[in-house]
C-alpha cells in the first residue's frame, strides 16, 4: 500500500497526516505553529512530520513523498510560499527545504484551499462537473473545479471572502463580516456587549439568548449574498462547505439555503439540492495534500 505524508500548513498549527493512494488517513497529528520567524516556523513543520512518521511507526523511506498546503500565494512550479498573511515566509523555498531536510524528491506544493477541493472533489470525482468548495473559518476562500482542472486564473482565483456584500446601505467584504473574527466583532458591535470568541456567539444562539438569533440570520444572508455570485458566475453543479464556522455548526446550512433561494432565479435553483457539508471535516486539507503526491494533474 503506498502512502504518502499530507501537510496542512496554517498561522496557529501544522496538522500532518498519513495518506494512502486510496485517501484513507492512517495517522494524524497537530503541533503548534511558531510565527516568530522564518526558520522557527520550518522547524515545527519538520517536528510536524517526524511526529506523524512515529505516530504509525512508518520510516520516510517508505514514503511516495511529501504533499504540503501552504495558505497564501504560492508558486507551485518553483515550489516557494510567496506571500502569507499570517506566517513570516515571504518568498521562502518550502519545497527544496523540505528535499533537503527528508531527503525526499516528490514534494508538491500547492495552496491550502486547493489541496482540501481535491480532497473533497475527489471522493465523488465526476470530470463533467463544475466543482466548488467554500472554506469559512478564520477567513473565507474558494477552489474551483471546472471538468477536471483548477480554475486558477493569474494566481489569485476563489478568493471569495474579497466579495463585497450589502450591509445595511454600505458594502463590506464577505471575510471581515462573515469569517470567524469577523462574527465575533459583528455580535459585539450590535448587542453591545463583550463575547469571548465565535464559537459562544452560535452557543448563546443555540441556548435561545436573546438577540442572537438576529446575529445568525445576518450572517447567512452576508453568506448567502458571496454564494449567489458564484452561482451567477459559474452555476457549479455542486458545493461543499469546510472550515470551522459551518462544519462545527452545520444548521447555517439550511439558513444559508433560505436566503440564498430567495436571491436566486428558478433555473438557478437546482444548486439548492446540491449544497453540502465537508464529511472530511478539519482532515481534508491533510487528505488532498497527500492525494497530490500520486496525483498531481490538475
Amino acid at each position: 500500500m503506498k502512502k504518502a505524508i499530507g501537510l496542512d500548513i496554517g498561522g496557529t498549527k501544522i496538522a500532518a497526516g498519513i495518506v494512502t493512494e486510496q485517501g484513507e488517513l492512517l495517522g494524524r497529528v497537530e503541533v503548534k505553529s511558531d510565527p516568530s520567524g522564518r526558520e522557527a516556523m520550518f522547524v515545527r513543520v519538520c517536528e510536524a512530520v517526524e511526529q506523524v512518521l512515529n505516530e504509525v511507526s512508518i520510516s520516510i523511506d517508505q514514503i511516495e513523498g511529501i504533499g504540503a498546503g501552504v495558505p497564501g500565494k504560492v508558486d507551485r512550479k518553483e515550489g516557494i510560499a510567496i506571500y502569507q498573511n499570517n506566517l513570516p515566509w515571504g518568498n521562502f523555498p518550502i519545497r527544496e527545504r523540505l528535499a533537503d531536510r527528508f531527503k525526499e524528491n516528490r514534494i508538491i506544493i500547492d495552496n491550502d484551499v486547493y489541496m482540501a477541493a481535491f480532497a473533497e472533489w475527489v471522493s465523488q470525482k465526476d470530470l463533467e462537473e463544475t466543482f466548488v468548495y467554500i472554506t469559512i473559518s478564520t477567513g473565507i476562500a474558494s477552489s474551483i473545479i471546472h471538468k477536471g482542472d483548477f480554475i486558477r486564473g493569474a494566481g489569485f482565483a476563489g478568493e471569495l471572502g474579497l466579495i463585497p456584500v450589502l450591509i445595511g446601505d454600505s458594502n463590506e467584504r464577505l471575510e471581515k463580516i462573515a469569517a470567524g473574527p469577523g462574527i465575533r466583532k459583528l455580535a459585539e458591535k450590535e448587542l453591545k456587549q463583550d463575547i469571548g470568541s465565535t464559537k459562544d456567539v452560535f452557543d448563546r444562539f443555540l441556548s435561545g439568548a436573546e438577540g442572537y438569533d438576529v446575529i445568525i440570520e445576518q450572517i447567512a444572508e452576508y453568506i448567502a449574498q458571496g454564494i449567489y455570485s458564484i452561482s451567477s458566475l459559474i452555476d457549479p453543479h455542486r458545493i461543499v462547505f469546510g472550515g470551522s464556522v459551518i462544519v462545527n455548526n452545520p444548521f447555517l446550512l439550511d439558513l444559508i439555503k433560505n436566503k440564498l433561494k430567495a436571491h436566486q432565479l428558478v433555473d438557478q435553483q437546482h444548486l439548492l439540492n446540491h449544497l453540502y457539508i465537508s464529511r472530511l471535516r478539519e482532515n481534508n486539507g491533510v487528505v488532498g495534500a497527500g492525494l497530490r503526491v500520486f496525483d498531481d494533474s490538475l
